[in-house]
């Protein structure tokens, strides 16, 4: 009889995050012929309330959001832990407060693409977590997609810089 205690947490851990990873590219494929043109936007929603999730995240390890450098590390804490260990990321220092996110390793684009989805597709789901999640980390800050992977680049880029006050403000 099979035994979950015997089972390594790592193991399990990749299992899961691997299926976590999988789960919008089968969704898709199940869901945007029958629902159409609102799927798009039904989606987006459904990554932008995964920010609070990552704030939750961020809170319960204590992870520190105070500037730029902290922010992008935090994320891609949150990011392996949400998605698994094979996202793989780095953060480079920009002077003043600013940060970019490299991501060398995302694994949306290799199960989405293993099931058919587009490169837009797995953008936009990327785009509504993050550009939800560092404001929700902290209010201050903002981030900018530089490059992306999904759409064709190398790696991804993310830079994370403090918002600039509306004008007239």
């Amino acid at each position: 009889m099979a035994n979950l205690r015997e089972i390594p947490d790592a193991v399990k851990w990749r299992k899961a995050a691997g299926c976590a990873a999988r789960l919008p590219a089968l969704y898709e494929r199940a869901f945007r012929s029958v629902i159409g043109d609102r799927y798009d936007g039904l989606e987006q929603e459904v990554w932008m309330e995964l920010s609070r999730i990552s704030a939750e995240i961020a809170h319960e390890l204590t992870l520190p959001v105070r500037n730029a450098v902290e922010l992008s590390e935090t994320m891609g804490i949150i990011m392996t832990v949400l998605f698994g260990p094979l996202y793989k990321s780095e953060v480079l220092k920009l002077d003043g407060d600013r940060a970019v996110t490299v991501v060398q390793a995302c694994p949306f684009i290799e199960e989405g693409i293993a099931l058919g989805c587009t490169g837009d597709c797995l953008f936009h789901r990327c785009l509504a977590l993050t550009l939800t999640s560092i404001p929700r980390l902290n209010k201050n800050y903002e981030a900018r997609y530089i490059r992306t992977m999904c759409t064709g680049d190398r790696q991804c880029e993310i830079k994370i810089e403090v918002r600039e006050a509306p004008e007239g403000a």
